[in-house]
């Protein structure tokens, strides 16, 4: 059994703790959180899983990483503490431990990313003898192996697209919602995840790791953005009002230049509300979903809709982001150490043991 921390209990971290229950293969040795309040409850209330796993949460960082664990599932979130979390990525990786995580945008693309992010953890690599892979749903499966795995299927690709399309009135992330993406605020108001440069730092590795099991060069990567206004007030369950004449409704491409063509996009449709901008694209209930369209000859389109906690179609999402990163323990445990992106690390199928196990 690999011993395995899951390192936050956030809406990844939650699902992180589910899928390392789950997995035959992995044992759950420790939780750290950094919440003061959170400390000494047990993972499986954390996780939501109706009963214990005999694993208090701790805020001991020192104490968990000294304990040597084989794998950590590193949860927290890095869009507004970057530094932080690169600093406590490199420190379990310096630890000998496999990490896996969603929470360095830069890295998805680890060949590319800027040596003030590549190099500490290259330098970790060699000092402690540990690994990272980092990953996700989108950016990760929806825009890596997915698409990639789809064009395979087609005679001719002339346009690949991942589309993410959510509305975002389930996202239990308020600061996220309204801060980081802009909704609720006026529209001379600039969100740092859609501000100039940003969505290209964060998705256009998907599109250079695209390009790169195609093998096609890109000229340039560019980037779209369009808003929408509320016209009416709307409120939501979890976090309360959002005024009309505010963002209501955002739309943004990541667009991978060929020939002077658009040929590998990541395209986000993100609504607070249904009522805003009617006339983008939809998921199929109106909720939630990430889809994939390979223009070319056939056609392919495949949605894939994932749900989880009573229902909920953002942490659906979670929790196939955790699942990808937890499912990749045993693969990297049994690689050499080193810095991994998503065309090395396979999607494979449930490993033996998983398959009509007890739900937790």
């Amino acid at each position: 059994m690999t011993s395995t921390i899951v390192w936050g209990t956030g809406n990844v971290g939650r699902a992180a703790i589910r899928a390392v229950e789950a997995h035959p293969t992995l044992k759950l040795a420790a939780v750290l959180v950094h919440d003061p309040a959170k400390i000494g409850r047990d993972a499986g209330d954390l996780a939501g899983l109706g009963h214990d796993l005999g694993v208090p949460a701790t805020g001991d960082i020192g104490a968990v990483l000294a304990a040597r664990p084989r794998a950590v599932v590193y949860a927290a979130s890095g869009d507004l503490r970057p530094d932080d979390a690169l600093a406590d990525i490199v420190k379990a990786v310096r630890a000998g431990a496999v990490v896996v995580t969603p929470s360095l945008y830069a890295l998805y693309d680890q060949r590319n990313a800027p040596p003030e992010l590549r190099e500490p953890v290259l330098a970790a690599i060699a000092g402690g003898g540990g690994s990272l892979f980092v990953s996700g749903v989108d950016p990760g499966w929806g825009n890596d192996v997915l698409p990639l795995l789809l064009s395979g299927l087609a005679t001719t690709v002339d346009v690949i697209r991942c589309q993410e399309i959510f509305d975002y009135s389930t996202y239990d992330q308020p600061d996220a919602v309204r801060h980081l993406v802009g909704m609720g605020h006026p529209l001379d108001y600039e969100p740092p995840m859609i501000a100039p440069t940003v969505p290209a730092m964060v998705w256009g590795g998907q599109v250079r790791l695209m390009a790169r099991a195609l093998g096609v060069e890109l000229d340039e990567i560019r980037e779209t953005l369009d808003r929408r206004l509320l016209d009416t007030t709307v409120t939501t369950t979890s976090m309360g009002d959002f005024e009309a004449g505010t963002q209501g409704a955002v739309r943004f491409e990541v667009q991978g230049v060929v020939d002077g063509v658009p040929r590998i996009v990541v395209e986000h449709v993100t609504r607070i509300h249904p009522s805003c901008a009617p006339d983008w694209p939809v998921a199929p209930d109106g909720v939630g979903a990430h889809r994939v369209i390979i223009e070319g000859r056939p056609r392919i389109e495949v949605t894939v809709e994932a749900t989880d906690e009573d229902g909920n179609r953002s942490a659906g999402g979670n929790a196939t982001a955790a699942g990808r990163l937890v499912g990749a323990i045993d693969w990297l445990v049994a690689a050499e150490p080193g810095l991994y992106d998503a065309l090395d690390v396979p999607l494979r199928p449930a490993p033996a043991g998983k398959l009509g196990r007890r739900r937790p």
